[in-house]
């Protein structure tokens, strides 16, 4: 079975010294591949071509044949690295904490191990008001972007 790391490891071979990165890789027992990689600005069908076309280089075919996908995550995907974050400050996510519990506000203030996030909340006889939760990453369940049309 193909190891993970290697792969992990062509990749970020594949992005070094670009404004890539990595935000996932599978690997099946089947060998069935798959990765995700972005960029701030989102990653193009030929930068995908060209990490498709790095990891097969690296990979024996005839030691064991393999099936890889190339792509980004989606927009509503969950984030897996703090890369994916910072690719969202400044804009609408949902978080949901490790006890289940819901939040959706603007994403600010990220660093490498947590984030703040602006709510809008209910006072009981005052209204809405704009209060900040900080979230450390080990605290978060899943977070991925509200999409806004």
């Amino acid at each position: 079975m193909i190891q993970k790391e290697r792969i992990e490891e062509l990749v970020r071979e594949a992005i070094a010294g670009s404004s890539l990165f990595l935000v996932s890789v599978k690997v099946s027992s089947g060998n069935r591949i798959t990765v995700l990689a972005d960029r701030n600005e989102g990653i193009t069908i030929d930068e995908c071509v060209a990490i498709h076309r790095h990891i097969e280089a690296g990979l024996d075919r005839d030691a064991e044949d393999f099936e890889l996908q190339v792509s980004s995550p989606g927009a509503d995907s969950p984030f897996h690295v703090t890369e994916q974050y910072l690719k969202y400050e400044g804009k609408m996510i949902e978080v949901i904490d490790a006890e289940g519990k819901r939040y959706a506000g603007v994403l600010k203030n990220v660093t490498g191990g947590g984030f703040e996030l602006e709510c809008e909340v209910k006072v009981k006889g005052k209204g809405k008001e704009i209060k900040d939760f900080s979230f450390n990453l080990d605290q978060v369940k899943t977070a991925r972007a509200i999409l806004t049309i």
